[in-house]
């Protein structure tokens, strides 16, 4: 497997959130990468930067979405949008560096949220043109 930095990706990600105003995310800490040649059935990933991790290389925390190039890059810019939202999703309002799941006692990831969530920020990027 193989993996690019994104700068594409991360530009998009930088205008998502904004303009969903998701404040509690730091665009400076999170990496995007492309990824080529995985076998798996995603669309893209994130992965996180445990705070023992955090704690021994003295750095805040950090994350990395991962596009997968053969499934990701098929997507209508629509739909990369949509997944580029449910992998924001997965980062919990406190920046910590753990992972929000799907399901969960007090959050939920699913295709309703990221389409409120989609339509929040097709409606806000349209109008701040």
């Amino acid at each position: 497997m193989r993996w690019e930095e994104a700068s594409d990706i991360k530009d998009k990600i930088k205008k998502i959130i904004t303009s969903l105003s998701l404040d509690y995310i730091n665009a400076d800490y999170i990496v995007t990468f492309r990824s080529f040649g995985s076998k798996s059935r995603a669309r893209a990933r994130i992965w996180s930067l445990p705070r023992v991790w955090q704690q021994a290389l003295k750095v805040p925390a950090h994350y990395v979405i991962e596009v997968l190039s053969e499934r990701f890059d098929k997507l209508s810019s629509d739909d990369k949008e949509r997944v580029l939202i449910h992998e924001l999703l997965h980062i919990p309002k406190n920046f910590s560096g753990s992972l929000t799941p799907h399901r969960g006692r007090y959050h939920r990831i699913d295709n309703r949220l990221v389409e409120k969530l989609y339509k929040q920020y097709k409606y806000v990027s349209h109008s701040s043109r």
